[in-house]
């Protein structure tokens, strides 16, 4: 067919559409996006094949990083663990890896997230409650007990307090004889994210910067199959910000963090293969997908054009996806099971390199052992059942999700420019302008569902009056409190005293002057200084963050 008589008929079919009879459903993404009746060959003419999407493996990865995608390679299924004492997670951690789990993905209680000892009073209450009570070397030693480090890949869900923790698990490391050259895992350690989203912040930005750029320099020279950060945009979607928005905030926190570091006198090829990315895998199947695919692409581009990268490792976003969190219902909870496939799929479809499946009863309570074994099952029937690891990018040169994926990236890239408008991330921060603009974008769309313009099935359609929720519920309790504060009672009595008061000394005067924290904090772990004596020693210097209010 000639391009005069396809748009001949384009048109001839555009009027028939507008005509036509829709069932009065709003048609836009989760985001808000407008979607098209249908898409051709003129929504995707202005795309060049070779330099825009290109083939998987090569430059600019929109269809992958590697050529055979998961031919090579399935991602790595990681569950999300982490409940009650060191003992009670150490147990889930050998449940999970007998079942069939490729990777361990620890959770963290609250006090820890925030870096206070189980013994801390903001802890009462708290202690092992949304995750596993950390606050010294002695908890990390029961956590991964008889777990080899060098057999497994660790994953860490931790931010302000990351460095500390990852000492605990450097100095268990040396205690079993494990080169730190042959451990791998990933820290979250996204701080940045913190302040736009989770808030789990303690220090000023600038100085929590530094932190995070003295681990990264640490891993690279110590720890070369590590990576030190988890850029996460998981969070800022879980805040209520849209895809692209999540997109746009996730990278430009990855560019601070590089450019720091580049600051700091390091080479960008040096450092910049073990940064990886976390994403959510939302409800919008397609958005999600052309997200993935998008992010690649930039992030290409950004890494050799603007920073100068030479070596491709550097060019490549390598990313965990998680399903969404925010999406799941305590109304007929085993529909988060269907809810989960589907977004699990598209973060599979869009390219994931390792992928955690939320469990069905997670907005009621800890997942219980039956609700982790479905969610990964739920993984594995994807990757063995469905034929998507067939072929790379399998949805590539669609029309529908070419389109999408280019209106994406134009998107973000008008976001960059308005964060630089504003004075880089952190200034951005420090105005309020991403908590303001996920706050609006949040709103609009409660407003979508309370309006019925989005439909959330169980919620506020398709709901049954008088339902009963019968699953079984995971409860953690009391005891494991009064455990943990009585075993670090009897830390802080048997451990040497004064090598414990040479360690935070050691901290303080290396915060002062500037030198790399990251061998004093592994020290003081080894003297079996606690998390929150750590954190404590660095407020004196530091000081603590509260955010600017924005409405």
């Amino acid at each position: 067919m000639s391009d005069l008589e396809y748009i001949k008929q384009r048109k001839s079919y555009d009027e028939k559409a507008k005509s036509a009879k829709t069932n009065g459903m709003k048609f836009t993404t989760v985001s808000g996006q407008e979607i098209n009746n249908f898409y051709g060959p003129d929504d995707i003419e202005n795309i060049n094949y070779l330099s825009e999407i290109g083939f998987p493996g090569e430059y600019p990865y929109t269809r992958g990083i590697h050529p055979n995608g998961y031919r090579g390679k399935i991602w790595t299924m990681r569950q999300f663990a982490g409940f009650g004492s060191p003992e009670d997670t150490n147990q889930r951690f050998h449940y999970l890896l007998n079942h069939g789990q490729t990777g361990l993905s620890v959770a963290f209680d609250l006090p820890t997230l925030m870096g206070w000892d189980a013994d801390a009073p903001l802890s009462d209450g708290e202690v092992g409650i949304c995750g596993v009570a950390i606050s010294s070397l002695q908890d990390m030693e029961i956590l991964f007990d008889k777990i080899p480090l060098d057999k497994v890949s660790t994953s860490m869900t931790i931010n302000s307090p990351a460095a500390m923790i990852f000492a605990f698990y450097l100095a268990v490391a040396q205690k079993q004889g494990v080169d730190f050259k042959n451990l791998r895992g990933t820290l979250q350690n996204d701080i940045l994210k913190e302040y736009i989203a989770q808030k789990e912040f303690i220090y000023p930005p600038t100085p929590s910067m530094r932190i995070i750029v003295d681990m990264i320099e640490y891993c690279k020279n110590e720890v070369p199959q590590w990576n030190p950060v988890s850029v996460s945009g998981y969070h800022i979607r879980e805040a209520g910000s849209t895809a692209v928005q999540e997109l746009a905030y996730t990278l430009a926190d990855g560019f601070a963090y590089i450019e720091a570091c580049i600051e700091r006198g390091m080479d960008v090829d040096e450092f910049a293969p073990r940064i990886s990315f976390f994403f959510n895998s939302h409800l919008d199947f397609f958005e999600e997908i052309a997200k993935f695919r998008a992010a690649r692409k930039i992030y290409a581009q950004r890494m050799k054009e603007k920073y100068g990268a030479k070596n491709p490792r550097s060019w490549w976003l390598r990313f965990h996806t998680q399903t969404a969190g925010c999406t799941l219902t305590a109304q007929q909870p085993e529909n988060n099971i269907v809810r989960t496939a589907f977004q699990a799929l598209a973060g599979v479809l869009g390219g994931t390199q390792s992928l955690h499946t939320n469990s069905m009863d997670e907005t009621l309570a800890l997942p219980s052992e039956k609700a982790v074994k479905i969610a990964l099952r739920t993984q594995q029937l994807i990757a063995y059942e469905t034929g998507v690891i067939n072929t790379v990018d399998p949805l590539g040169g669609s029309y529908f999700v070419e389109a999408l994926t280019a209106k994406m990236e134009q998107e973000a890239s008008a976001i960059f420019e308005q964060i630089d408008s504003l004075g880089g991330v952190v200034a951005a921060i420090e105005t309020g302008y991403f908590q303001k603009e996920i706050a609006d974008a949040a709103y609009r769309y409660q407003k979508e569902v309370e309006r019925k313009d989005k439909f959330i099935v169980g919620v506020n359609e398709f709901v049954e009056e008088n339902e009963k929720v019968d699953i079984p519920i995971l409860t953690v309790s009391p005891e494991v409190q009064k455990q943990q504060v009585k075993r670090l009672a009897e830390l802080r009595q048997s451990r040497n005293q004064d090598a414990v008061f040479e360690s935070l000394a050691s901290i303080k005067s290396a915060a002062i002057d500037g030198k790399n924290l990251m061998p004093e904090f592994l020290r003081a772990s080894q003297n079996y200084v606690t998390l929150g004596e750590m954190i404590g020693e660095l407020k004196e210097v530091f000081g603590t963050y509260e955010e600017t209010a924005v409405f």
